[in-house]
């Protein structure tokens, strides 16, 4: 078949318009969306405080319950995996083994703030009967003239910043020897760049003495493992690595796998 009479494209002629390319919002259109959105936070916010004073009577109730169940704390946080990572030193697992409550209490003003409060047995390891992590709220200048509506929400609650608003309180650890003070046998090691994760997480108990915490393992355990501790505990959380097939063709590609020393991911806030 003869070519000649066939007209060829000259390159680009056959890209398509993009048919949302002439999309344009109006300052009123824009305006209408915000306040839509403050809307929608607004009423994201009273439903979750009032889910939580719903929970909490179930929540006292569960605490009876399990108190009777030896080391059913110590087994769900162990079965969250992200939790889990940073026990990677056998004397962590030990020491968390003599773990027999553990209790959140939410700020009475700001409920996405918490203090994890965890309850120890006599143990080898330190003299405390309660170690405690604090999500300290701190309100910004503005918060000081706000109203709330009818439903207690200020303005002040929907421009909330975890990373603004919220201290992180370290806790003194009374360690009872040297030889068993485990935040400095595996001290956390950090870089000199001051936004990088630790390079080496070192003990679990850092998240108690180091007011810190990069990892957001308090978040962890507020969103995650105290709502479902049943759940983790009876092992029925559905397996968190979703990216399954695609670690595994990564994997394909590395030659060698450091299994003493899994990588460090930090968790999504909710």
């Amino acid at each position: 078949m003869s070519a000649q009479g066939v007209k060829r494209a000259s390159p680009g002629a056959e890209e398509e318009k993009n048919p949302f390319g002439d999309v344009e919002l109006s300052d009123e259109d824009a305006k209408k969306l915000q306040t839509i959105q403050k809307d929608l936070a607004r009423t994201d916010l009273y439903l979750e405080r009032r889910a939580q004073e719903k929970m909490l009577p179930v929540y006292e109730k569960r605490r009876e319950i399990v108190k009777a169940i030896p080391k059913f704390w110590p087994v769900a946080l162990m079965n969250n995996t992200m939790f889990s990572i940073h026990t990677q030193h056998n004397a962590d697992q030990v020491a968390l083994s003599y773990l027999e409550d553990l209790w959140l209490v939410r700020d009475p003003v700001e409920t996405r703030c918490f203090t994890v409060e965890f309850y120890f047995k006599e143990n080898p390891y330190f003299s405390n009967r309660i170690l405690k992590k604090e999500y300290k709220y701190v309100p910004p200048p503005a918060a000081a003239e706000d109203k709330p509506d009818a439903d207690g929400i200020t303005e002040a609650m929907l421009e909330f910043s975890w990373e603004r608003d919220v201290d992180p309180q370290a806790c003194k650890i009374d360690w009872k020897d040297d030889s068993k003070n485990l935040t400095k046998l595996y001290p956390r090691v950090k870089d000199e760049e001051e936004d990088e994760l630790p390079s080496e997480a070192g003990s679990l108990f850092n998240y108690f003495e180091i007011a810190d915490d990069p990892f957001d393992i308090g978040v962890l355990i507020a969103n995650e493992v105290f709502p479902d501790a049943i759940d983790y505990f009876l092992g029925q959380i559905p397996s968190e690595d979703i990216d399954s097939e695609e670690e595994e063709s990564d994997d394909e590609n590395e030659e060698e796998i450091d299994l003493e020393k899994p990588r460090l991911k930090k968790p999504r806030q909710t």
